[in-house]
Parts: C-alpha cells; sequence; structure tokens
C-alpha cells in the first residue's frame, strides 16, 4: 500500500475527537466515495453528507416544465445530456415528452446542438444548458459559434448555476466542504480562500483513492486546530488561478442572475444568464417561455438530501417507489445524484 495511503488512513481510522460533520459537494465524490469503499473505514465520529453538486439534481421542476412547453407547444426539437431525460417535471419527464411525439435527442457536447441546427435549418433547435462552471464554456462557446454562422434557428434554455454563492447559503450545515475539483479546476482557489476568511473551511479533493483519502485527512488533522481552513488538496489539476481562459469566455457571454434551487430556493447572483448582446439565443425570449410554477413530487426528499438534512435511505421512497428504473425525484436519475450512490452502493449505509 503507498506510504500516504496508508498515513491518510491511519488519521482516519484513529480519529476520536469531536463528531466531525463534512459535505461532499460533488456529487462524483460521493459516487467514488462509496465505489472505492471508504465510508466503511470512518469511525462513528465522522459523517459524510451530501450537498448540492449535481448539476441536473439541483435544476428545478420548472426547468424541465418550461423544456417540455418547448418541445411539446413550440415543436422545437430539443438537444440535451442524458442524464436530464428522466428527471420528473410536474406532469411527466423529457422522457414522457418524447413518448407524446417530442423531438428530444441526447447529445455529447453543446456544439453537437449548434451542428444540428446547421443541419436543420427549418427546425428550432433548443439546447438545455444545465451544469456548474465547469460545463459553461462549452455552453458559451457554442453560443459564440451559433452567432458567429449566422443561425438564428439556435437557443439556449440556461439553468447554469455557480457554487460561491451556494457555499453561503450552506454555511453551518457542516464542519467543512469537500470542494469539487472539477469546478475548482475553473475558477481556482479564490473563492475557497474568501470562504476561509468568513469562517468557512474546505478542501479541494481529486477523485482518486489517495486524493480523496488524502483531504479527509487534511480535514481532520486541520480541525483539531479550531481555526478555518482551506488546502487545495488537488494541486495537479487545480491551479491558484483557475482556468482564465474560462472565465473570460463566461464573463464575455453571460452574466450573473438570481437561480432557483431545488431544495435550497432562490439563492441570489448564483445563476448564469445570456448578456443583452446574445439575447437573440436566449430561448425564454425568443419564444416568450411562459413563467412556470412546478411541483416537485411531495413524497420526494431530494430538497433535504441536497441541504445535506437528510440520507438519501431517510426518505420513505428510497429503494421503494423510487429507483433508479422508475425515479421519484432528480436525485435517483443522475449519474451524480446521491440517491443513486446510496442505492447503486451504499442503501442503508
Amino acid at each position: 500500500m503507498d506510504d500516504t495511503i496508508k498515513k491518510a488512513r491511519s488519521i482516519i481510522e484513529n480519529y476520536d475527537g469531536p463528531k466531525l460533520r463534512i459535505m461532499e459537494v460533488c456529487g462524483t465524490h460521493t459516487h467514488e466515495i462509496f465505489r472505492l469503499g471508504i465510508r466503511k473505514i470512518l469511525p462513528e465520529n465522522i459523517e459524510l453528507i451530501s450537498g448540492p453538486g449535481c448539476p441536473v439534481c439541483v435544476t428545478p421542476v420548472d426547468f424541465i416544465d418550461e423544456a417540455i412547453w418547448l418541445a411539446l407547444e413550440q415543436e422545437c426539437l430539443l438537444c440535451t445530456f442524458g442524464d436530464l431525460i428522466r428527471v420528473p417535471g410536474t406532469k411527466m419527464s423529457l422522457a414522457g415528452a418524447r413518448a407524446e411525439g417530442a423531438d428530444i435527442r441526447i447529445v455529447y457536447t453543446p456544439l453537437d446542438a449548434v451542428n444540428a441546427a446547421r443541419e436543420n435549418p427549418n427546425r428550432q433547435i433548443v439546447f438545455l444548458a444545465v451544469g456548474f462552471e465547469t460545463t459553461t464554456p462549452a455552453v458559451c462557446l457554442a453560443v459564440k459559434k451559433a452567432a458567429e454562422q449566422g443561425l438564428n434557428n439556435f437557443s439556449v434554455l440556461t439553468a447554469n448555476k455557480t457554487m460561491p454563492n451556494a457555499y453561503e447559503a450552506l454555511k453551518g450545515s457542516a464542519d467543512a466542504f469537500l470542494y469539487p475539483g472539477h469546478v475548482n479546476a475553473i475558477t481556482g482557489e479564490a473563492d475557497c480562500r474568501k470562504l476561509m476568511d468568513e469562517g468557512v473551511s474546505g478542501v479541494i479533493a481529486g477523485f482518486t483513492a489517495k486524493e480523496l483519502l488524502t483531504a479527509l485527512a487534511v480535514i481532520i488533522e486541520k480541525s483539531k486546530t479550531g481555526d478555518p481552513f482551506f488546502v487545495n488538496c488537488y494541486p495537479r489539476v487545480v491551479r491558484p488561478e483557475g482556468n482564465p481562459a474560462g472565465m473570460k469566455l463566461i464573463a464575455e457571454v453571460m452574466e450573473a442572475c438570481d437561480s432557483q434551487w431545488r431544495g435550497l430556493g432562490v439563492i441570489p447572483g448564483s445563476g448564469l444568464k445570456l448578456r443583452d448582446a446574445y439575447r437573440d439565443y436566449d430561448a425564454r425570449i425568443k419564444f416568450s417561455v411562459p413563467e412556470m410554477n412546478g411541483k416537485p413530487n411531495p413524497a420526494c426528499r431530494c430538497g433535504d438530501v441536497l441541504q445535506g438534512k437528510c440520507k438519501p435511505s431517510d426518505c420513505k421512497v428510497f429503494g421503494k417507489v423510487c429507483t433508479p428504473e422508475h425515479p421519484v425525484g432528480a436525485c435517483m436519475v443522475s449519474n451524480e445524484g446521491s440517491c443513486s450512490a446510496y442505492y447503486q452502493y451504499g442503501r442503508w449505509q
């Protein structure tokens, strides 16, 4: 066994201090921690809780309802990432709309949607833009490409979100955050350092066994001082300045706006919308999308899971009515969803 892993594992297994609640902000972290068996070595006084780091999971029901309206009422061709297809809306999912005749296609990049617009000049193509800072630059690039090519049949329905204000909204939910390495690869360290100055602790973590064990061990050791801390435990990918080119592209095409998060409500300044220079590519403006008041299934506790208020297994429908084959909530649908991770790897751990 690698010496670093041995040392980190020893720190974790031998921790006997006060209870620590660590929030895995990133859904991929949740899945990897389960898959690697890390939860099995944690002492009882260390609790890992889920957070709002799954972009599909935090996307509100309203957005699904808007997309279905565009597909069925406006007969737009929707392009989307696969995770979004089975997320329940108020009345149906995108898969349900497709069963009713809607043209909804899975793509792998936003540029695939631009290509679809070029290849289908008589159809209106709408890309469903969901994601954090990690995927937003690709959306911005697609909008720029469509503008350069003069494609007036391309637009995006935005649900892009940024993480800093979500951390602010979750202050006090955990003793430390396990920050998402993919997001920080774009944003860098500045937001995390600002949070530390405000008394919020956390570390940026990678996704291998060594990186995750190291991050957890660092949290344990740093917590012993009682002072707020921040450590970048993923320096091979996350640079202090992040990805300036990606951030510049986002700033050029999009601007901050208030945004609805599933379970967290409206968080001021946590969303992104297209700037006025690109308003012709904003699907809400282009099609005068009516205001939606989406209603999630009242039996689903996705909102509480995303706030770290409960574990997926605390939900009465988990593993019974709600399964990956028949999801009641978004957290069971996405490959990054906490409920999906618990069902696939942990169930009632």
